[in-house]
Order: structure tokens, then sequence, then C-alpha cells
């Protein structure tokens, strides 16, 4: 299983600049929500997917965030690692403070800021031997590493940092595979949310 297909609904970016919304199960309005917000629908290896071309930070934040809030009336089971959706005025231009690098089953965070490597530690990151960059705590499945980034992202983001979260997806279609088999019918809200981002 990948990050991906853990929770109901995913958003994230392509290194290209695509925002992705993936639907790991149907979710009543979820078409029309997305469609309306200018996201194009296709089948995509085994999963419904949504793609929002590269555009303005602010345009894709604002169409992003009106398909978002639709969709959290049918589901909390939803993560946002979008790194194309993060827009704030009062934000300065420049590097990422914070970035998190997904790949080979973990992920690896380096931080430029003193502010940074605290709130990474905050969550239970741990330096690498050469202090470079830092890594989440060994053992988790993806699950609890997809909850582990989430909450410290959703951190950094919440005190100002400029944060980056990386997939390696280069392109739309270097999307993987569903690893979950999509059910038939629309279901109604679940009643227990598992890490997730509320940011647009």
């Amino acid at each position: 299983m990948s990050i991906l297909d853990v929770p109901d609904v995913f958003i994230g970016s392509t290194d290209d600049g695509h925002t992705f919304v993936i639907l790991n199960r149907r979710l009543r309005d979820a078409d029309r929500l997305l469609t309306e917000a200018g996201f194009l629908p296709r089948e995509h290896l085994g999963r419904m997917l949504y793609l929002l071309p590269p555009g303005t930070t602010q345009d894709v934040h604002e169409r992003a965030g009106v398909a978002m809030y639709g969709l959290l009336a049918h589901t909390h089971d939803l993560v946002d690692l979008s790194w194309t959706t993060r827009w704030n005025p009062d934000q300065p231009a420049g590097g990422p403070d914070l970035q998190f690098q997904f790949g080979d089953g973990t992920v690896a965070v380096t931080a430029s800021t003193t502010t940074a490597r605290s709130l990474l530690e905050q969550h239970d990151f741990v330096p690498t031997a050469d202090g470079a960059s830092y890594r989440p705590r060994d053992g988790l499945d993806e699950r609890g590493l997809l909850g582990t980034v989430t909450a410290a992202e959703a951190h950094t983001y919440a005190h100002g940092l400029n944060t980056r979260v990386r997939l390696s997806i280069p392109t739309p279609a270097d999307i993987p595979a569903s690893a979950r088999r999509r059910p038939t019918a629309a279901t109604g809200p679940r009643t227990t949310p598992s890490a997730r981002r509320r940011t647009l």
C-alpha cells in the first residue's frame, strides 16, 4: 500500500505543478464538487483521479478550497499534502523552511531554521547521523508515517513557516496504481477521522 491509499481523500501535487485529488472510496457529490472547481476527472490505474493543471497559487488555492470544504461534508478522512494549494499573501517569498521528501517507503526532512528543527523534534523526528536531515522514528506503517508527516506539516504551517511536501511523483502519469478495490456504491460519512489537514 502507498500513503496515497490510506485516507478516503488524498490531495497532493506532482513535481511539475499539477494538483491531484484521489478518491479511495465513492463520496456523494464528489464528482460535481471537483469538476465545478475545475478539476478534470479520469480513471488512472484502478483509481479515480481528479487533476487541476498548473496555475497561479492563489487560483489553485481557491479552487481546491471550494472543493475540499464540500467534500468535508461527506468525510473527515481527508489528507492534504499538496504544495500547489499553499497560498498565503502574508508569507514572504523564498525557499521552504521545511521540506518533506517521500521515497522508498519513508520520508526525509530538511529544515533550514531553528524553529523548523524544533517543531520536527516535537513530532518525534530524529536527526540523521550526519545531521543534514531528519527522519521519522522507526517502525511506522503507512498510516503512522502519513499521520506523523501530516501533524508536523500542519504544525509548521500554523507557525507561518514555508513548507513543501514532495511525493516523488514527477507527473500525473507517475501516480501509482491503486492498492484498494473501489466500492460500487456511495457511502455516508465516517465517524472516525484519520490524520488529516484542513487549511484551505
